[in-house]
């Protein structure tokens, strides 16, 4: 039985504790927060937690055996490098960290201990994801066109981070997963319309060796919830909606067809198929509880997890590569494809 401790019972803490409790083979020993109120709501429902304001005393704790953190960005390094210097495995929330430097470091540490070190990319985990990137690497689209993302709503605005480090690191979590090829360069722009507060809408184009190019539109100031995804290849077309209460992956038989026969006649060059619509069969198991799943697997086995500090540190460098072309107006920065496999 895997011992879990929880720093950060705010959002998305409450969540964690809930999977970690009714998963098989982890039982949730101690809960730290800043708040005693909210610690107090921990003692109401689960009485067997032990609770504290003191971080420390979690990690110290010898009966927990992964920390889990759930906290602000800023904090995340300072948190997950003392974990991991306790002996402990650890969880943490999305981003990895702060800066790729910070991410990278973390990478290091657990490796040279020996220890799980995971990225909580939720998406990753939803059965719609899983089977998008069960086709995509059986060929069905064929070669890739592009990948279009749109991640927008009214809120919420963050303190601490821009809205790319908010709502685009979950698409290019899941760009990670389902994507074999990394980008070799970033463009950003954005702008703040609340004045002392972070960029609120922002667009990010990835731009890959071949022809492949990502793009991603995240708002924190839209009029409606849009989360839709479309992934175009020579074969096959996807349209991933995750507001759909079903069907949220369609598959589209439609494309186009060049006639090499043709050259020099450029209004014949291209004609248009269309062909049949189709919705796979997804797995509808919670997605939090396949990554706590994959955690305590890991832990169990020493395998990697699916979103291990790796990915995390891809996504890390990408958003890091944005922050800097966003500074310079949308300035197109490398990114070095020889760490792309870190």
């Amino acid at each position: 039985m895997i011992g879990i401790g929880v720093i950060g019972y705010g959002y998305w803490g409450p969540n964690l504790v809930r999977n970690f409790a009714d998963t098989p083979g982890s039982r949730v020993v101690a809960v730290s927060d800043l708040s005693p109120e909210r610690l107090e709501g921990v003692t109401h429902r689960y009485p067997g937690v032990t609770t504290t304001t003191d971080a420390d005393t979690l990690i110290a704790n010898p009966a927990v055996d992964a920390v889990v953190i759930a906290t602000p960005v800023a904090t995340h390094f300072a948190l997950a490098m003392r974990a991991l210097a306790a002996g402990k495995h650890v969880w943490v929330e999305k981003p990895l960290a702060a800066t790729s430097d910070e991410a990278r470091r973390l990478r290091d540490e657990a490796a040279a201990r020996g220890r799980v070190l995971m990225v909580d990319h939720t998406f990753v985990y939803t059965g719609a994801v899983r089977k998008i990137g069960e086709l995509v690497r059986a060929g069905k689209l064929g070669d890739l066109y592009y990948y279009d993302s749109v991640r927008v709503n009214l809120g919420l605005f963050q303190y601490d981070v821009d809205v790319m480090w908010d709502l685009a690191v979950h698409d290019l979590s899941i760009m990670d997963y389902v994507l074999d090829a990394r980008p070799r360069a970033v463009s950003a722009i954005g702008s703040a319309h609340v004045p002392g507060r972070t960029a609120n809408v922002a667009y990010l184009t990835c731009l890959f060796e071949e022809s492949l190019i990502a793009h991603f539109h995240v708002n924190w100031l839209a009029p409606v919830k849009v989360r839709r995804t479309l992934i175009g290849g020579d074969k096959q077309m996807i349209v991933f909606d995750d507001l759909e209460p079903s069907e949220k992956v369609r598959v589209y038989d439609k494309g186009i067809t060049v006639d090499p026969g043709l050259k020099g006649r450029h209004e014949m060059l291209v004609s248009y198929r269309t062909g049949d619509m189709w919705a796979p069969h997804l797995d509808a198991t919670e997605a939090l509880s396949g990554a706590a799943r994959d955690f305590l697997g890991s832990i169990d086995t020493g395998r990697e997890p699916v979103t291990s500090s790796a990915v995390g540190l891809r996504v890390v460098r990408i958003l890091e590569a944005a922050t800097a072309s966003m500074r310079n107006q949308g300035q197109l920065v490398e990114l070095d494809l020889t760490e792309a496999g870190e």
